[in-house]
């Protein structure tokens, strides 16, 4: 492959498997490991601010102390951006992919690069059950992939930019009328839906996500947390959420368990939250930030199909 295309890969999964097939190297490839759909971030992604707020979220949220000489090391070849002739986007279906996706398509704006930007997504293949991430694509399939990326239009441009300025900013609501927007990402209107819901219920006070996740306890016989991790990872959807993120989300949803030896079932609260007789939002304090607001700032009605701003906050 042409050492003048610069790929920036989702994740060191893909990247490994772009090596193994001779798609990339290590000089024409950037790994973007971010999380950015959970936790604060600010629209300037090469900013002080943004990685200082990256670094304590990842310390609270995954104890995980993040290094700026290594996040440093890999957009490095950004500076360089002269070596090559185009960029290649390897993202996938899920809100998790097409945040990082966003900010990724900003920050090379910030930067001042205007190459030829090629998105390579999975999702649904042919013949295929269920959604793929690209590292469970066979090489052929994965290869048909690159083979059929799609160039991004001066307005898919715009739309990813206008999408993560409103994300880092304080009213979400303005990501609904983009859900209707026609573009070149296939999965951003499913993906913008998925982000809406993910604030809590005005009714019960507990996210879709959070309500799917109860309903697996209900209907499954779930054995620890760690069997429910599991269990949600597959049954999903578009949220794109790895095993720490899934984790949180079940921690704060303890409130709702009771745990026994080799069994895991829905207590009173469980059920009540189910059945949207009583909101827990006050109760369950899950004080997480989606970009510029905290799941505090907003409830989500259904009927009226938008956020609400709402006066609860964190003690």
């Amino acid at each position: 492959m042409s050492s003048s295309t610069l790929h920036i890969t989702n994740g060191t999964s893909l990247t490994n498997y772009l090596f193994q097939l001779g798609i990339s190297t290590t000089e024409n490839t950037i790994t973007w490991q971010e999380t950015l759909c959970v936790g604060p971030t600010v629209e300037d992604v090469s900013s002080r601010e943004f990685f200082k707020k990256r670094k304590a979220f990842f310390k609270s949220f995954y104890n995980i102390s993040l290094s700026r000489k290594e996040m440093n090391s890999e957009l490095k070849k950004l500076d360089k951006i002269s070596d090559f002739t185009e960029i290649v986007l390897w993202f996938e279906y899920d809100l998790f992919c097409h945040i990082n996706m966003v900010a990724v398509i900003s920050l090379l704006e910030q930067k001042g690069i205007y190459l030829p930007i090629y998105l390579v997504c999975s999702g649904r293949v042919e013949g295929e059950k269920g959604l793929k991430g690209l590292s469970e694509l066979k090489p052929k399939q994965l290869e048909t992939h690159y083979h059929n990326k799609v160039k991004l239009t001066v307005d898919d441009i715009a739309l990813a930019k206008n999408i993560w300025r409103i994300y880092c900013g304080k009213d979400h609501n303005l990501l609904l009328p983009l859900i209707l927007r026609r573009s070149s990402f296939e999965y951003m209107s499913i993906c913008l839906k998925a982000h809406i819901k993910r604030f809590p219920d005005t009714r019960s006070g507990i996210s879709t996500l959070e309500y799917n996740i109860l309903k697996l306890v209900k209907e499954n016989t779930i054995t620890s947390r760690h069997h429910l991790v599991g269990y949600t990872l597959h049954y999903q959807g578009y949220y794109g959420y790895g095993d720490l993120q899934l984790e949180r989300v079940i921690d704060v949803l303890s409130i709702f368990f009771i745990e026994e030896k080799g069994s895991l079932k829905l207590n009173r609260e469980g059920h009540l939250a189910l059945s949207h007789q009583h909101n827990y939002q006050k109760e369950m304090n899950n004080t997480i930030y989606f970009g510029g607001v905290s799941s505090l700032d907003y409830t989500f009605d259904k009927k009226q199909n938008k956020l609400i701003k709402t006066v609860v906050h964190a003690n």
